[in-house]
């Protein structure tokens, strides 16, 4: 299993995270409009709501990765009449900021987690690679479809899930995550939910019970 600091390099890191996120494209590929007001696994939220959320985190990642810092770039907007092509156009946008060369080697702006610092390029990429991990389970159940990831992307999943601690702070109102649930015995890409994956420390969806 890899360690976290062997996501260091673009050829894991990027690789990966663009991985989930085209995963994350061909899970909402199959959302039809009367889905949209569907529950999710995150407490609160329909799918529309997900989706939402989803669009704007890749804005915003996508910004920060050009050294945008305004947090307008974070604000979520409305679906348009193609949410599926909505999800698309912004999925493309986050993978074509993360294609440059010297990715991890930027300063990332963070505007809804802290303005007064920003984050390294490997730490960014980190938490949205999880997040999108994480969200494709999310849309694949809400729309009660399997979600198969190849088990090296679960592998290199698992230890950044990991550093999230699995503590008092999840039973919180408003808490990112729900208490962390034991394993089934599922193989792992075909788990009920995503190993034991949620995203660091940084701005997340509501809980959700993993």
């Amino acid at each position: 299993m890899p360690t976290f600091d062997a996501l260091t390099t673009p050829t894991d890191l990027v690789a990966l995270n663009a991985r989930a996120v085209r995963a994350s494209s061909a899970a909402v590929s199959h959302c039809a409009p009367a889905d949209l007001s569907k529950p999710t696994p995150c407490a609160d939220w329909t799918l529309r709501d997900l989706l939402v959320h989803m669009i704007a985190q890749h804005r915003g990642f996508a910004a920060a990765a050009r050294g945008d810092d305004n947090p307008n770039r974070w604000r979520p907007h409305p679906l348009g009449p193609d949410p599926v092509a909505d999800y698309r156009a912004a999925a493309d946008d986050v993978l074509d900021a993360f294609a440059a060369d010297d990715i991890l080697e930027r300063a990332f702006p963070l505007p809804e987690f802290t303005t007064e610092f920003r984050f390294p390029g490997t730490q960014a990429l980190t938490f949205h690679f999880i997040d999108y991990v994480v969200h494709t389970w999310d849309v694949d159940r809400t729309l009660g479809r399997t979600t198969t990831f190849d088990d090296d992307l679960l592998a290199a999943a698992l230890p950044i899930a990991e550093f999230v601690p699995d503590d008092a702070s999840r039973t919180a109102p408003g808490a990112a995550f729900a208490p962390r649930r034991p394993w089934t015995g599922e193989a792992p890409s075909t788990a009920s939910s995503p190993s034991s994956a949620a995203p660091p420390a940084g701005p997340r969806s509501p809980t959700r019970p993993l």
